[in-house]
């Protein structure tokens, strides 16, 4: 397979009010492809902690499957990312956490999310609801993703162009947070203002 295939390309928009998002989205006949699911997700690193400073991701989520997923460091132009990810799905989790632990890989850090996917214009849209906010992805190749965002009026809203784990670490230097877990019990009672995630 061509390396290509392996390029993720895709822009995050923190947006508070997804049911607007989700009613344009209806409005503009798009695909319901995989309703509203809870998702968790386990971030492993090696054991001198050196694979997240260089921005690689090693995760094993489980939502209605199992995928063991490696991304590597890409760029960012306009607050759109592209970068190599490798995705495969596996038929069981505790076995899959047994290979990465053998192989000396040793998860810190959990992350939750409900994820709601569309399909439009050749675009995948998800509506992200995390512990500290909530948050459409748009995937496709830029001029894709830009057409997407003036169709479903997004331009306005902000871009990131890092990962929910690097906003997690804003939130938690901002708040002052003490707990390593993006779940929605350490948050329940916290107010995450928007100065919170930075730009």
């Amino acid at each position: 397979m061509p390396q290509n295939a392996y390029t993720e390309t895709e822009v995050k928009l923190h947006v508070p009010d997804l049911n607007a998002v989700r009613a344009r989205l209806e409005a503009a006949g798009a695909e319901l492809a995989a309703p509203r699911v809870f998702e968790r997700n386990v971030r492993y690193d090696d054991a001198g902690r050196t694979m997240t400073p260089r921005h690689i991701v090693l995760r094993l989520r489980e939502d209605t499957r199992v995928r063991l997923t490696y991304k590597e460091e890409g760029s960012s132009e306009n607050g759109i990312t592209s970068r190599l990810e490798a995705e495969v799905e596996v038929s069981d989790f505790a076995a899959m956490e047994l290979i990465l632990g053998r192989l000396g890989y040793t998860p810190y850090m959990v992350y939750e999310k409900y994820r709601t996917t569309y399909h439009l214009d050749g675009a995948e849209v998800v509506l992200d609801e995390m512990p500290y906010g909530t948050f459409v992805e748009i995937e496709g190749d830029k001029d894709t993703i830009e057409g997407v965002m003036n169709r479903l009026e997004l331009q306005g809203f902000q871009r990131y162009d890092v990962s929910y784990a690097v906003l997690f670490d804003r939130v938690r230097r901002f708040l002052g947070l003490a707990f390593d877990d993006l779940t929605f019990a350490n948050f329940a009672g916290i107010t995450v203002p928007d100065a919170a995630f930075g730009s």
